[in-house]
């Protein structure tokens, strides 16, 4: 046996594991793509923020409504002298309703969640105790009082905001307080004369103020008690709590909400700066409160509400549909190497490259029409044009129409697979693990039938 034929029986014996390892090596390649794919969604989602931020900007961001915040300013001495503080109390009683339109506006392409709420709040303070802060009426300076309505951005208000304090009738403003525990807001003052002028104050409120995606409420009262309504059918309840009752209908939402003092992490009343009414360090918020940043404790932190923007946004998913880029390209060429080795056909690794590429062009079909008409019908639109360019190709490589209603069989249900995936969020792991077992034991099966 001359050493032609030698090297000829040896590579009819290894080529097609030459091929093989060649077609794994074409898939690892085209990664690189796909990593630049993962690049494109992301800057996409970061320029959807961006148009959120600049709109947003414009009506009014996120809302958290805190208070009212009763504040009295006192003498302490210290070094034969006397200084001046706050003390901060809490009302033992709040009620809160309120009533959300939601409105859908666009900044380009991309959609903003904007809305206006109108807001009424009543509640009670039975008394305050100085005792407790060790301070004295004597030190009080009655006169100076004032009452505190922490809104996040009063930017959004439509109306002028009137406090209704026993029979009086406070104009709220944004001037008036020099108190570092207390951040943006309301204030009215109260001239007070004394600790009898506390007993039994009655306060009511509304508010008519525009949003964007989230509302809050921060449960000041030592019994709070919260009620939401509105058109919105898809709420993401947020917060430090969730809602003790919830009603979802296929256009809106009630939910109520109950929080009582001993289940928060700030008392009723203290001195200073121990604890803020803050904006913004509450839960799920990214922005920083002035406040937040000289004092330590933020109560808003115990804010909770409803989040009226859709967290699965159409980049989410997309990006989530790229992290299965992998599986598809690996079971497509699985795929097409078992049917062209079953049916002694021949295919170049080039050609595996085009079909590889035509498999990462699926996502930017998918982000670029999901941006105009969803996820779901940009998924459909996308596979329908990938499987329908390859099959074409593949028509015309393998010269049959069998083996391409096979191959196109196969990346119909990879797709449809991949779909279902992503829509069964709590069943992701479940479905994915069998799929692929039962997949291994389908690829297991057809590879008996090669010479290796």
């Amino acid at each position: 046996m001359n050493m032609e034929t030698v090297v000829q029986n040896v590579w009819t014996k290894t080529k097609v594991l030459v091929k093989a390892l060649i077609i794994g090596g074409i898939v690892l390649i085209l990664q690189i793509p796909t990593f630049y794919v993962t690049d494109l969604i992301k800057e996409r989602e970061q320029r959807q923020k961006e148009a959120i931020v600049e709109v947003s900007s414009k009506w009014a961001g996120r809302q958290n409504i805190a208070g009212p915040v009763l504040v009295i300013p006192y003498r302490e001495n210290a070094d034969s002298t006397k200084s001046k503080h706050f003390a901060y109390f809490l009302p033992d009683q709040l009620n809160i309703h309120s009533k959300v339109s939601p409105e859908e506006k666009y900044r380009g392409i991309y959609k903003v969640m904007l809305y206006t709420s109108g807001v009424h709040l009543d509640g009670s303070f039975n008394n305050i105790s100085l005792e407790k802060l060790k301070i004295t009426p004597q030190d009080m300076i009655w006169n100076e009082a004032f009452v505190h309505l922490g809104i996040s951005d009063v930017k959004g208000l439509n109306d002028n905001v009137r406090l209704r304090w026993n029979n009086q009738v406070l104009d709220m403003s944004v001037d008036g307080w020099a108190a570092q525990a207390l951040d943006e807001g309301l204030n009215a003052p109260l001239n007070l004369t004394g600790p009898d002028d506390l007993k039994n104050v009655q306060f009511s409120a509304d508010l008519n103020l525009n949003g964007s995606q989230e509302l809050l409420f921060t449960p000041l009262g030592r019994t709070t008690s919260v009620e939401m309504k509105a058109k919105w059918p898809h709420p993401s309840f947020t917060g430090d709590i969730l809602p003790m009752q919830k009603k979802i209908s296929r256009d809106s939402f009630e939910a109520k909400w109950k929080s009582i003092s001993q289940k928060r992490n700030f008392p009723q009343q203290w001195k200073d700066n121990s604890f803020i009414v803050g904006q913004a360090s509450y839960k799920g918020s990214d922005v920083t409160s002035t406040a937040a940043a000289i004092a330590g404790v933020n109560i808003s932190n115990n804010a909770f509400g409803a989040d009226l923007y859709d967290p699965v946004s159409g980049y989410q998913k997309t990006l989530r549909s790229v992290k299965y880029s992998f599986l598809c390209i690996l079971l497509t060429f699985a795929a097409f190497f078992l049917i062209e080795t079953s049916n002694k056909k021949s295919v170049h690794p080039f050609q595996y490259g085009l079909v590889g590429l035509a498999l990462v062009l699926f996502y930017t079909l998918l982000l670029s029409f999901s941006e105009y008409i969803g996820f779901n019908f940009s998924y459909a639109i996308a596979a329908a044009a990938t499987i329908g360019l390859i099959a074409w190709f593949i028509k015309g490589i393998l010269s049959s129409s069998r083996l391409t209603v096979v191959l196109s069989v196969v990346l119909l249900l990879i797709y449809t697979y991949v779909f279902t995936i992503l829509q069964l969020q709590d069943y992701a792991l479940l479905l994915g693990s069998i799929g692929l077992f039962i997949t291994l034991a389908v690829i297991m099966h057809f590879s008996k039938k090669i010479q290796w």
